[in-house]
């Protein structure tokens, strides 16, 4: 039996009589990437919002390693080790790169976040941050000012912090949108790198992205799931065709739909 590390059981969101997530079952195995992809108002962010409760959920449930986290607090469910990073960069501008890291890597101080410690009292974790600098190839922009590094590179400082928090579930939402073609190259192996031992579950409109990396994907649809299976699969099922394009498949062969 595969080893499920993130399932829900008919997870549920209605705003006001809108059905926003709908019954969605969906199983993450432990090791995969695995994409979560639909047209635009399909309900993949407010998904995300339920796994990582921001949202809670209007009924089903989500289960971690077997355990049921439906109700617990946002803080708790990263503490156990689902880290999300957002559709826009979320990182501290006029902080350097390496004072970003920096913050990522406080959790496993196992105290409260140290925003105005002194440089000496956090020096500590300047290796391991320095490491997973390297790890996102920014080892040589540390000492540079956030606010000056390029769009993709942010996104990739942004990954080397959710990796100091040492998850054992990512969830990237749509990692590489607004990217030109260079930086989605640079990002998408990125990703292919970081996932190696660890299980990432993304939100993502590129369907090169989705079909280059991503071991299963789940296509969702007004809210609920339509497909699920490899690329090749979902790409070939008509339903999704038609989801997409009408009865055309011109999205899946790599447009952003």
């Amino acid at each position: 039996m595969a080893d499920v590390i993130l399932e829900t059981r008919k997870l549920s969101r209605e705003f006001k009589g809108f059905i926003a997530v709908d019954r969605v079952d969906l199983q993450v195995q432990r090791g995969h990437i695995h994409a979560l992809i639909g047209p635009n108002g399909a309900g993949k962010t407010t998904c995300f919002n339920l796994l990582t409760r921001f949202l809670a959920p209007s009924s089903g449930q989500i289960l971690f390693k077997g355990a049921d986290i439906s109700r617990i607090r946002p803080a708790r469910v990263a503490r156990l080790g689902i880290i999300r990073s957002f559709q826009i960069s979320a990182v501290f501008p006029h902080l350097t790169v390496l004072q970003n890291v920096r913050i990522g890597l406080q959790r496993s101080l196992g105290t409260s976040y140290h925003f105005w410690r002194s440089e000496r009292s956090l020096s500590r974790l300047d290796e391991r941050a320095r490491q997973l600098l390297d790890e996102v190839d920014l080892g040589a922009f540390a000492d540079t000012v956030t606010a000056d590094l390029p769009y993709g590179r942010k996104r990739a400082l942004e990954i080397a912090t959710t990796l100091g928090m040492d998850p054992e579930l990512m969830l990237l939402d749509e990692p590489t949108q607004g990217m030109g073609h260079e930086d989605v190259h640079r990002v998408t192996a990125l990703i292919k790198k970081v996932a190696q031992g660890r299980t990432v579950l993304m939100v993502e409109h590129n369907m090169n992205v989705v079909a280059g990396i991503c071991d299963r994907i789940s296509v969702l649809q007004r809210g609920a799931i339509l497909a699920e299976g490899s690329y090749a699969e979902v790409a070939a099922n008509p339903l999704v065709m038609e989801a997409y394009m009408g009865s055309s498949n011109e999205a899946l062969e790599g447009s952003h739909p």
